[in-house]
């Protein structure tokens, strides 16, 4: 009996033994993640996206870029943040790709770049996708940097990719409506006026509207005398991801929210800043841990409640505080896959006026770039450009998916994104604001949609 009972013990650990080797070899592997950053504030002197043809003379806050990355012993994923106002594919994206590539193994597809869009940073892009009349000549870009920055960018991904580390990783949503608006009001005719900033006196009159469709609006009362108009929605999500050790200490974080960081600009005209998103991250930073990445979300057309250096810094502390509160009791695992898809997409350009016609530039398409990452149940679906809300709330919709993280300005840019209606309501950025014809938001829409339901038939 004792001898029956030995043999039956030692073929269960034999079992055992068998079943972890076996799980181990079809890919159950450890969940591994780090996290690098460099410095990539550029030497005082130099243009300024947002300077209007001043050059910087004072720093307000160091420009950075900061990466993420996790591997399930299979698939590695790179995800890089940046203070700049675009990350082009041609000038940016592919050549820090290639590097990360050549020294990680990291393929091309599964490497992520973003930008945080603000307004004062250095003005380094061509911007050979926009508008003709907004594409910046060669000779006014500064070269040298340029390639130190190539350079710096692909060093923190580098950085991160050395510092792996077993980790377990979770996502939540936070909200905060209060820090930012539509600025596409619209008249009681359907017509838009834009309105970049708001008066104080209407700027007291805030109120946060949930519509029966489920979307939230940011409302005020103009003066009596002046016309009433109906602002429309914004994205209020304040979406964070939560990496951390075996020990439950954050490692990083990533942080995602629809507004564009423009709460210095034009103001401060020649100081380098990272806006509000340097003080949304550095919350987290500081009463966490951890390095801490800001990735834009829906914020084609919507723009701070309230500008200047004060404003700043509430609108990052609020955002940074409601992200703070949702990394806490978050839940996590390890116990996931890994992947990412990168789609080519072709949008149409508007025709050149009769005038126009024999001297434009403009090319009947721009090619620009779809990418999704998945991770586990999580998903992040970066867009190349400066995306409406209506546009990016479609996709939610239609997508389904709990953890739908939306970047803007991802691994390109084209300009604004519009929703065909934008076109009839007119004003900046259907207008000057893009080079993209009438019905280029609702294709974005469908192949996004294509490219998220890819990557979750790979599963």
């Amino acid at each position: 009996m004792r001898k029956g009972m030995m043999m039956k013990s030692t073929v269960l650990v034999w079992v055992v033994l068998w079943v972890n080797v076996f799980f181990c070899s079809v890919g159950f592997a450890e969940l591994k993640g780090g996290v690098g950053k460099t410095n990539i504030t550029p030497p005082l002197g130099g243009l300024l996206i947002g300077s209007k043809g001043y050059v910087s003379d004072h720093v307000l806050d160091e420009l950075y870029a900061k990466a993420l990355v996790l591997s399930d012993g299979e698939k590695t994923i790179a995800i890089v943040a940046t203070d700049l106002l675009y990350t082009p594919l041609e000038e940016i994206t592919m050549p820090v790709r290639k590097i990360v590539k050549e020294k990680t193994g990291i393929p091309e597809e599964n490497i992520f770049l973003c930008a945080s869009h603000t307004h004062s940073g250095p003005e380094v892009f061509k911007r050979s996708k926009l508008a003709p009349e907004k594409i910046v000549e060669m000779s006014e870009v500064d070269r040298s940097f340029m390639a130190t920055l190539v350079g710096k960018i692909a060093s923190a991904a580098l950085l991160a990719h050395k510092n792996m580390q077993p980790v377990k990783i979770g996502a939540a949503k936070g909200q905060a409506p209060k820090v930012l608006y539509n600025r596409r009001p619209r008249d009681a005719e359907g017509r838009v006026e834009m309105a970049f900033t708001l008066p104080a006196e209407v700027r007291a009159t805030r109120k946060i509207v949930v519509d029966p469709d489920g979307r939230t609006r940011v409302t005020f009362t103009y003066p009596e005398g002046q016309t009433q108009r109906r602002f429309g929605p914004i994205d209020p999500a304040v979406r964070v991801l939560r990496v951390e050790d075996a020990n439950g200490v954050l490692v990083g974080s990533l942080v995602n929210f629809g507004c564009h960081p423009v709460s210095i600009y034009p103001y401060l005209s020649t100081s380098i800043s990272a806006d509000y998103p340097a003080y949304a991250t550095g919350v987290v930073e500081q009463a966490e841990g951890g390095l801490c990445l800001f990735t834009l979300g829906l914020a084609g057309n919507t723009v701070p409640y309230h500008r200047g250096v004060i404003p700043r810094r509430q609108i990052g502390r609020a955002v940074g505080g409601e992200a703070l509160k949702e990394l806490q009791f978050l839940p996590t695992c390890d116990d996931i896959t890994l992947d990412a898809a990168t789609k080519e997409l072709l949008l149409p350009t508007k025709k050149p006026s009769s005038e126009e016609a024999k001297e434009s530039k403009r090319p009947e398409q721009v090619s620009t770039e779809l990418q999704v990452v998945r991770l586990g149940d999580i998903y992040i679906l970066g867009l190349p450009g400066e995306i409406l809300v209506e546009v990016g709330l479609e996709i939610q919709k239609q997508a389904g998916l709990e953890n739908l993280i939306i970047v803007s300005v991802s691994n390109d840019i084209v300009g604004y994104v519009c929703h065909s209606a934008a076109y009839d309501e007119g004003a900046y950025e259907p207008g000057a604001g893009t080079n993209l014809a009438k019905g280029a938001g609702e294709i974005m829409i469908e192949k996004a949609l294509e490219l998220i339901e890819q990557i979750k038939q790979k599963r």
